[in-house]
């Protein structure tokens, strides 16, 4: 989820806004989180899944 949805129960007001010092926070801290930094970790072991499977099928076909 991004922070622009995110509604802040200290002020009742988006992130986004950074109306509070709460907001400011969150939003520094989601914003420095990076690419991966929202996806769950199930998310996270799909997409490593996929890579790996990715990567077996391509030896396979390399060596065919």
């Amino acid at each position: 989820m991004t922070y622009d949805r995110l509604v802040c129960a200290n002020c009742a007001s988006p992130v986004s806004e950074g109306r509070c010092p709460v907001c400011r926070a969150n939003r520094e801290r989601l914003q420095q989180d990076g690419m991966f930094g929202g996806l769950t970790p199930a998310a996270l072991i799909a997409l490593l899944v996929a890579l790996i499977m990715v990567a077996v099928l391509a030896h396979e076909m390399a060596t065919a």
